[in-house]
């Protein structure tokens, strides 16, 4: 967890408003506190509201990360459905600190091979609540997370409501950290 140190903004960055889901542009100078950081994003505080921030305005905080890339390494014969799983843990809810996996977000996850080595990945997941603003950019974290795995060539999620999700979808882990266990 981070201390209360607070950060002045090193220049403009896009983010996102939690829970709205709404783009907005967060100003050079503007003063914020790191509230979270999973999964290679920011979570951060500012004039009482919440946002989120890619790691690629990780800079804009003094925070110098890895961007994400394509790993285009892997050998065919080495990839593996796990693979994908790992990308997904790698996906948070900002308000969360608990990836999707583990919040049981992610109902079923489908990969079809119509040609040797380029994959489509089709992800059915859902949400915790169907009118968190939130979905349509975790939907788009989880594309972009899934997209650097080499071989995969294209990703679908679909964002479902049946069945509604519950906290006993969570891993035992998930409720242990969060206190529900």
């Amino acid at each position: 967890m981070f201390n209360d140190d607070i950060i002045t903004l090193s220049r403009d960055c896009k983010a996102v408003l939690i829970p709205a889901g709404e783009q907005v542009t967060l100003l050079k100078g503007a003063r914020v506190r790191i509230t979270q950081a999973l999964g290679g994003d920011y979570t951060l505080s500012v004039n009482g509201s919440l946002v989120r921030i890619s790691g690629e305005d990780a800079d804009a905080i003094g925070i110098e990360t890895e961007i994400l890339a394509k790993q285009n390494n892997l050998p065919l014969q080495d990839f593996d459905e796990s693979i994908i799983w790992d990308q997904l843990k790698t996906c948070y809810d900002p308000e969360i600190p608990i990836n999707i996996v583990d919040l049981g977000l992610v109902y079923d996850l489908e990969i079809d091979e119509p040609v040797e080595g380029k994959r489509n990945v089709i992800i059915s997941m859902t949400l915790t609540a169907p009118g968190c603003g939130m979905g349509p950019f975790i939907a788009r974290d989880v594309e972009t997370k899934v997209q650097t795995v080499s071989g995969v060539e294209n990703v679908m999620v679909k964002l479902v409501w049946d069945p509604m999700w519950n906290k006993d979808m969570m891993t035992d882990e998930a409720k242990l950290q969060l206190g529900m266990l």
